[in-house]
């Protein structure tokens, strides 16, 4: 029996070989150890055949194979996902990084993307046009990824999350259709996509609205540790009623190297990474209350925006150990400050650190419901991240994560981005949606019924 099986299974393989026009990579291929790294080197998993698309036929051939050979499938765009889940252990990994293209229509301001682009290719083509999509703050960041599950960044108080500027998508469907999705066409599915992941098809390709963006007023200002309490409790009250262009994440960190300065190396800090993206001649005078908090360290200043985006590619190369936890938040209670002004003091390795993303300004005025991004009415998207080069620190950086992460969880809203976190189960996803998860599970349901589409932050089909 088993033997007839490999043979329909090796028959299946050779007809969809035909089919495929890119290259297919299995662990005897050469390239098979490099092709299978992820941007999370503490992801370690050994895919059956990885294949390389280069178009959309490749795609459907793709899912059709591993549907009718009933492999366990996973979808990789720009490999960044915090738990690896643009690979999988003995299936088959569809790799887009082959369907690239960026078309900008200065008309309209929108902007199509491929499937496997990442956003440092996206700016490098909006840039000459002065313009800018919402996205992430790293710039090797794969657009489908970040997209798919919300999309957070230096823009989003101004202009929304990224999934609040995607007008259409073409998608490739567990059954191996094709479709267009837009506020016109196939609705309910438009909308599950806007926050749902990669629940629901490959996406290969993106359309995206654009905004007047070219030189921003930002970077990064730097306070001791000792007096994160106090910088905590102005920002809560200063960022919230800020003028939506400006923009600032703050974060418990180490200052790892260069570029700051050598006297500011391996000392832990709090600080702020701004981006103000008005008239760049009001920079200084919205920026004199943050100056007024004498920061240790500033470099805030006129900077292009892809370079602010660009800022931490350094120090954060492909290949690092990560651990994630994450939970939205709606304050920064006094209580709250000091666990992060313990933890921030306590930060293992020079890389690891904790960020709290404004999503107040115009993320706010998007309904709950209108998207599945359920958390419309939180103020901070926090990331707890331990971050290393050595994969002997990992069991450090790792329990550093959960303790912080454990210690704040009290103080949270209850969910968490799920860009943000790694593998923690059913209940932590259906938290982050909320009530959205019901009818993401309907949709799901529809177009996936068998759960095809599973490597992901996986919404069950209902029943």
């Amino acid at each position: 029996m088993s033997n007839s099986i490999e043979i329909s299974q090796k028959e299946i393989l050779d007809e969809f070989s035909e089919k495929f026009k890119g290259e297919l990579i299995s662990p005897q291929n050469p390239a098979y150890e490099n092709t299978r790294k992820v941007y999370n080197g503490m992801i370690d998993k050994k895919p059956r055949l990885i294949v390389k698309c280069v178009d959309v036929a490749d795609v459907i051939a793709a899912v059709n194979y591993g549907r009718d050979a009933n492999q366990l499938t996973a979808v990789r765009g720009g490999g960044h996902n915090a738990g690896g889940l643009g690979i999988c252990e003995d299936g088959l990994v569809i790799d887009l990084s082959g369907i690239k293209y960026i078309r900008v229509n200065p008309a309209d301001n929108t902007v199509r993307v491929g499937g496997g682009n990442i956003w440092g290719e996206v700016d490098h083509a909006t840039y000459p046009f002065s313009l800018a999509v919402p996205s992430g703050i790293i710039s090797t960041t794969g657009v489908g990824g970040l997209t798919l599950g919300g999309g957070i960044g230096h823009l989003s108080r101004k202009y929304g999350l990224t999934i609040d500027n995607l007008l259409e998508a073409d998608m490739v469907l567990a059954d191996g259709s094709f479709v267009t999705v837009n506020q016109n066409q196939h609705t309910d599915l438009f909308w599950a996509i806007r926050g749902g992941g990669g629940n629901f098809g490959v996406v290969t390709s993106f359309k995206f609205q654009a905004h007047p963006v070219k030189t921003v007023y930002a970077g990064p200002t730097l306070w001791p540790i000792e007096k994160t309490v106090d910088i905590m409790e102005w920002y809560h009250g200063f960022i919230n009623n800020a003028p939506d262009e400006l923009n600032g994440f703050i974060a418990t960190l180490i200052i790892p190297g260069p570029p700051f300065p050598p006297h500011l190396h391996n000392q832990k800090f709090c600080g702020i990474i701004w981006c103000y993206s008005g008239d760049v001649k009001n920079g200084p005078e919205i920026f004199k209350p943050v100056m007024e908090m004498n920061p240790l360290f500033e470099h805030v200043g006129e900077i292009p925006y892809p370079s602010v985006q660009t800022l931490f590619d350094g120090m954060m190369p492909p290949g690092l150990q990560w651990y994630w936890k994450a939970d939205f938040f709606n304050h920064i209670q006094p209580e709250a400050a000091l666990i992060h002004k313990k933890f921030g003091s306590e930060i293992p390795t020079p890389l690891s650190q904790m960020h709290m993303y404004p999503i107040s300004g115009a993320v706010s005025r998007v309904g709950k419901n209108d998207t599945p991004w359920a958390y419309r009415d939180a103020k901070y998207a926090g990331v707890f991240v331990g971050v290393d080069p050595d994969p002997e620190n990992a069991e450090k950086i790792t329990s550093w994560s959960k303790a912080y992460w454990n210690a704040l969880h009290p103080y949270s809203a209850g969910g968490a981005y799920l860009n943000f976190i790694m593998d923690e189960g059913q209940e932590r996803i259906k938290a982050s949606y909320q009530d959205n998860y019901e009818r993401l599970a309907k949709i799901k349901n529809k177009y996936d019924p068998n759960n095809f589409f599973r490597v992901n932050q996986n919404i069950l089909p209902a029943e």
